[in-house]
């Protein structure tokens, strides 16, 4: 199979870190899952040089990838908190544990008490945090050891008139208004919602790479897939698995290095377009595991590679053709992918 290439483009990552930063108080940057698949090294080394000194993975292990990487000196926080089996890595990589239960903190103060930690709270969201009577009982205890941070997250912040954020907002001020914390609420859609959201720090993580909510952010991908084949269609020949599109003229058709085993969802089967330059080239047949066909009859030359993801079309409009979210689209992108990573802070 030829090996299809996904530019990086580590400018505009650190462009849109700045950006997000120029609208509130400190800003961390959120990279669990490899930096939401475009790799943790680079994005990482970006953003610190950029200015990030703050940083959250979902789990120790990412946590202990990232102190590798940055060295001493940058905060990093785990999401997950103290899992079992994870005071050896939280005491060796300096992981900041999000405690996010009681049996977390019973488990944190026994096993790493002279390690720093941070709680997460549960302000509506009933997914991760501690709940309000856990935290009361609790707090006392916790205030006393300074934790680095408490947080909590938004379950609705997309949607910026949607009433659940003015309800988790009280909520969270009710549980640490007159702490004298260090408090974070927002994510991307959260620092969109304006200063009254912001608290201490934010912590961007789909906006650094120019996808929704972060509209005006500068898109950081590039994905060019690999024309393995043409071939002319007649009038009333198919193609693909299940014989899905049928020629209504006469077609040169492209086959490209592919599939949904890459994150490109067999969903999208006759429903997105590849590009060249600026003309576009519609998907036919349906998409398989490895390989893509498209109708390439209206450009002049056959292309060396069209494009899935560039100016024309960013993962946003693949999730929407694909029923679900750019931030699916993005950490699914397969690692099959050359990942090529240019520019810099």
């Amino acid at each position: 199979m030829a090996r299809t290439t996904l530019t990086v483009d580590l400018s505009a990552i650190a462009a849109n870190w700045r950006a997000l930063d120029a609208l509130g108080p400190q800003t961390a940057a959120t990279l669990k899952a490899d930096a939401y698949g475009t790799g943790l090294g680079p994005v990482a080394r970006t953003l610190a040089a950029a200015g990030a000194r703050s940083f959250f993975v979902a789990l120790a292990e990412e946590g202990a990838a990232l102190r590798a990487i940055l060295g001493p000196g940058p905060e990093i926080a785990v999401y997950s908190g103290h899992m079992a089996g994870d005071a050896p890595l939280l005491r060796d990589a300096d992981l900041i544990a999000m405690l996010n239960a009681p049996e977390q903190v019973t488990r944190h103060l026994s096993q790493t008490p002279d390690l720093s930690f941070g709680v997460q709270l549960d302000t509506g969201m009933n997914r991760l945090g501690m709940e309000a009577a856990d935290w009361a009982r609790l707090a006392p205890t916790l205030l006393g050891r300074g934790p680095a941070l408490v947080m909590s997250h938004l379950a609705c912040a997309d949607a910026p008139d949607h009433p659940m954020n003015a309800a988790q907002l009280a909520e969270f001020r009710r549980m640490t208004d007159g702490l004298g914390l260090r408090r974070s609420l927002s994510a991307t859609g959260g620092i969109l919602l304006g200063r009254d959201y912001h608290f201490d720090l934010t912590r961007p993580g789909i906006g650094l790479h120019g996808a929704a909510p972060f509209t005006a952010g500068r898109a950081a991908l590039h994905l060019a897939l690999p024309v393995i084949q043409t071939r002319p269609l007649a009038v009333g020949e198919t193609v693909g698995y299940g014989n899905s599109w049928t020629a209504a003229r006469p077609t040169r058709l492209a086959t490209v290095s592919a599939g949904y085993a890459d994150g490109i969802h067999r969903v999208l089967s006759n429903r997105i377009r590849l590009w060249h330059g600026d003309t576009p080239c519609p998907v036919v047949g349906r998409v398989s595991m490895d390989l893509i066909t498209v109708d390439i009859t209206d450009l002049p030359d056959t292309p060396a590679t069209l494009d899935l993801l560039g100016p024309h079309q960013g993962v946003d409009d693949l999730a929407e053709a694909a029923g679900t979210i750019g931030y699916e689209m993005l950490t699914g992108l397969g690692a099959r992918y050359a990942r090529v990573h240019v520019g810099g802070a």
